[in-house]
């Protein structure tokens, strides 16, 4: 037994450290410890009486629609990209909830891998100018090498449908705001529809990660390399310039006296000095990929627009399983840090769809200082 909470991030703790024990041989009694900062599937480090550390995830609380926080199928994703040249932690075991002496829950565990997570602006000020500017290089490195990946090679050719990607994203994530909002978001609905008529033909087809961002892969401590992408369970075969669309709607400009107030999220970290501007980002992925970065502007609009777009129906989403609870945040509504955190959420919402659309309605290059700010 552990001395500590008897339950954390919706985990039994005696009950997870004996699972752990039998089928990742770590030594009871366990401490789990929550990763804070992800919405998507609850994550916590487990530490074992010698010392030895893992990663587990489970689906939320409550408020899971069909088809979303699939563990298991994130486990398949990661274990079929080891060996190749995306770096990914090492699944250990991984359970779907129905094994007779296994947890209730499904469970994806994973090795713990050392290294910065640049989460939020508190993290990126603790790196010197120079590691936020060298971190770009290995980012889009490490995407152009997802999308280098033999799908069928590594055994998932079967994973999803291969066509239409853009249009088939729209439409799912229209069906998961539908199912899970409680109120009207007419622009998002305006936006949708838009996106349905301006989504390019898709020409490729690659292992999409479906979230690739900054906070979402583990880097070394000088910035030069990516030890870990993280987060896959939105991953699916797709339209590789989806990932670097997320990548770009994520990373926004520097902040500068002229564009602070205009950032939709202050706190991403790479509104600090020393990260390289969008279109930096874009010439790596090119030079990575073998690519044009002038064809690439001029294919992004949409591609830029839709991240924000799914964004949006992903803050929607957190914000309704929040207010539930599926966090840990049970009797929400008694807590201010919670209440000011809902409001927010509800805020942010409309803008990135406002956003969004004013991207999705242009034509011509994306205008990476002004249209990313």
């Amino acid at each position: 037994m552990s001395d500590g909470p008897d339950v954390v991030a919706g985990l039994d703790v005696a009950a997870t450290g004996a699972w752990l024990a039998r089928t990742c041989a770590l030594r009871p009694p366990v401490t789990l410890t929550p990763v804070v900062g992800g919405r998507s599937n609850l994550t916590a480090v487990v530490v074992d009486a010698d010392g030895r550390r893992v990663v587990v995830r489970r689906p939320p609380l409550t408020g899971v629609l069909a088809s979303a926080h699939d563990v298991v199928r994130e486990g398949r994703i990661v274990a079929a990209l080891a060996g190749t040249a995306v770096p990914v932690p090492e699944v250990l075991a991984m359970t779907d909830g129905t094994d007779v002496d296994g947890p209730d829950v499904p469970l994806l565990v994973t090795a713990h891998v050392d290294g910065t997570v640049v989460r939020d602006r508190s993290v990126a000020a603790t790196l010197a100018p120079e590691v936020r500017a060298a971190v770009t290089a290995p980012v889009t490195a490490t995407l152009a090498a997802l999308h280098a990946v033999d799908v069928d090679a590594v055994g998932l050719g079967e994973l999803a449908r291969r066509d239409g990607y853009l249009s088939r994203q729209v439409a799912r994530w229209s069906r998961q705001l539908a199912r899970g909002s409680d109120r009207p978001l007419p622009t998002l609905e305006r936006l949708a529809a838009t996106l349905a008529d301006v989504a390019p033909a898709q020409t490729e087809v690659a292992l999409v990660h479906g979230d690739y961002r900054l906070d979402n892969l583990i880097v070394t401590p000088d910035g030069t390399a990516v030890r870990a992408v993280l987060d896959w369970e939105l991953a699916t075969l797709g339209d590789p310039l989806a990932d670097l669309g997320t990548l770009l709607a994520y990373w926004g400009v520097p902040a500068t006296p002229a564009t602070a107030a205009s950032v939709v999220h202050p706190d991403l970290p790479t509104v600090l000095p020393g990260f390289a501007p969008p279109e930096t980002l874009v010439e790596g992925y090119a030079a990575a990929s073998g690519r044009d970065p002038a064809e690439l502007a001029e294919r992004l609009r949409p591609y830029v627009a839709f991240a924000w777009f799914r964004i949006a129906c992903i803050v929607e989403g957190v914000r309704m399983r929040t207010a539930a609870g599926a966090y840990g945040t049970a009797g929400a509504a008694a807590d201010p840090a919670v209440d000011a955190e809902l409001e927010l959420l509800a805020d942010l919402v409309p803008q990135l769809a406002d956003r969004a659309l004013a991207v999705a309605s242009r034509s011509g290059p994306l205008q990476f200082g002004h249209e990313l700010s």
